[in-house]
């Protein structure tokens, strides 16, 4: 690709709302994430408007090139449902009204693409959000980091099979310091997490 891409990642949610952008390339970077906080707003079209707004400042601030948001997963509770389409599709008319791309994935095949397990928990794709892009704060909500895989899975997608600069595993690496959990698991078992390719994650 001659020009690096910007990509505008979205979490939706009428409480919450994730966001981040993200540079593509050989080392993907990150340009900002964060979260629109919606819950002081009890009007649910009020809500609606604040989410349209944010994301045309997002788009005028930072000109992405893509937009890629998380589809609804099928919950139970249809009310919730119906409020969280809602928020995705005022997010993806704003960046159709600047004729931007716009791709959809699945709570699974993000969570595929990032850490090669499509049931992986927030905090394990967090782990591997923080070590890909080398990440020094852990934002406060997991909506951001969400709306970060969320694009960078857009990224492994749009750029085919590049793999990324693993962290070191070997004695006296972060991930090395810890005898149990995720971090021991990515230590023992870096391959694991190179299955950015795998269509599994979309059933």
């Amino acid at each position: 690709m001659s020009k690096q891409p910007i990509i505008l990642g979205i979490d939706p949610g009428t409480q919450i709302l994730g966001y981040a952008i993200l540079k593509g390339g050989a080392k993907p970077s990150l340009i900002e994430m964060d979260v629109l906080k919606l819950t002081k707003e009890k009007d649910i079209y009020a809500r609606l408007q604040l989410i349209h707004a944010k994301i045309i400042a997002l788009i005028k601030e930072h000109k992405p090139t893509d937009f890629a948001i998380e589809a609804p997963f099928f919950g139970k509770n249809v009310q919730s449902m119906l409020k969280l389409g809602r928020a995705q599709g005022v997010a993806i008319a704003a960046a159709m009204h600047y004729q931007l791309p716009v791709t959809e994935y699945a709570p699974k095949k993000v969570k595929q693409s990032i850490t090669g397990n499509g049931n992986a928990d927030k905090d394990m794709v967090w782990k591997m959000l923080e070590q890909i892009l080398a990440i020094k704060k852990q934002p406060k909500y997991f909506d951001a980091t969400d709306a970060l895989g969320v694009a960078l899975c857009h990224w492994y997608q749009m750029s085919g099979p590049v793999l990324p600069t693993l962290p070191k595993t070997g004695k006296g690496s972060k991930l090395a310091k810890k005898s149990n959990g995720w971090e021991a698991f990515l230590a023992n078992n870096p391959g694991s997490c190179l299955l950015y390719t795998s269509d599994a994650a979309d059933e």
